[in-house]
């Protein structure tokens, strides 16, 4: 029997019945083959999932594994300095190449006016959880060195020592001198008594191990607030007059000026170049938005640093460090204000 109405029987040409009959066993037709080649494609699964092996739930349910799965913790920079996290494998790797060297390490901070309560606690957090078993000397830096009578009493091979300042009444003042004393104290007598110096703030509080994962040639740390931030976030300098403008295409990290340093040499470079572009700056009647804290990203810009320290080295214990599950040096000052 033929399909089409053209077409002719044995008997003679097809008549209006039978090319209405035709016509509906072909549309039955057509609608069984749809019906069929559906019903295989809900069936089967996709052929890159019959080619490796997986059935169609299965590799759904990976790929919700794939996304649902956070980003690894970075531990490198761009320019493959490390960036140290203190639990981390690599950090370990770290301790134990510095654990064999007898190292003395300074750790020096800046005491004027009412910043003198916060000496003990800084003192005594470091004596527990800075350095552990390594020989260190405390440098305090006062213009008040009376404010430290009694003297703190530290561990064996451990030291405190006193360097007198000239008065600094006023912040702003403090600010534009900061870098100029740092300098002045680690070409002497700081540099040829330890081979590392970190500049800290006294009004922190070592809470965790900060260990020889933190030695390097120049070291930095991330700033807690802007941890994870966009470029376009970090506080850079933006006048152009300044000596620590930065420009739009400048820039990987932003740096804070609470935890910094390394090789005495390194620092002595960067307390140094520092100064004298805040003396720079003196002269043309400008200073940075974020003060030293400017320069010093400045700086680091031109020379980034050998190590850069995660943002548990310089916390505030605020929900503005999202990632950061250890803290190890805390600020006491934004710690208040956070309550």
């Amino acid at each position: 029997m033929a399909l089409f109405p053209f077409c002719k029987t044995a008997a003679g040409p097809v008549t209006r019945w039978q090319m209405i009959l035709y016509c509906l066993l072909l549309s039955l037709i057509i609608y069984f083959l749809n019906g069929r080649k559906a019903a295989v494609s809900v069936e089967s699964p996709h052929p890159i999932f019959r080619a490796s092996g997986m059935d169609r739930e299965r590799a759904m349910g990976d790929m919700t594994d794939i996304k649902a799965t956070a980003p690894e913790t970075p531990v490198e920079t761009p320019w493959g300095a490390p960036l140290v996290w203190g639990d981390s494998q690599t950090s370990n790797l770290r301790r134990a190449k510095f654990a064999q060297r007898g190292i003395r390490t300074g750790l020096l901070a800046l005491v004027v006016g009412t910043y003198a309560r916060f000496v003990q606690r800084f003192i005594t957090s470091a004596e527990t959880h800075f350095l552990p078993g390594q020989m260190v000397t405390y440098y305090i830096l006062t213009d008040n060195p009376r404010t430290l009578n009694p003297p703190i009493e530290v561990g064996p091979g451990r030291q405190l020592k006193v360097v007198p300042v000239a008065e600094l009444p006023g912040w702003e003042r403090l600010a534009r001198r900061r870098m100029a004393l740092l300098a002045d104290a680690i070409r002497k007598p700081i540099g040829s008594e330890v081979e590392f110096i970190f500049c800290a703030d006294i009004d922190q509080e070592f809470v965790a191990p900060v260990g020889e994962e933190i030695l390097g040639d120049l070291v930095a740390t991330l700033h807690p607030k802007l941890y994870g931030m966009p470029r376009n976030a970090f506080p850079y300098e933006i006048k152009e007059v300044s000596s620590a403008w930065v420009e739009e295409d400048e820039g990987d990290y932003y740096y804070t000026s609470e935890f910094y340093g390394g090789l005495v040499s390194e620092v002595y470079r960067l307390a140094r170049a520092c100064s004298m572009l805040i003396l720079r700056d003196q002269a043309n009647g400008v200073m940075a938005g974020g003060l030293e804290e400017s320069y010093l990203n400045r700086y680091l810009i031109d020379k980034r640093p050998t190590c850069v320290l995660s943002p548990e080295y310089s916390c505030w214990e605020s929900a503005l460090a999202p990632g950061v599950h250890v803290q190890r040096l805390v600020s006491l000052v934004k710690k208040m204000e956070d309550l």
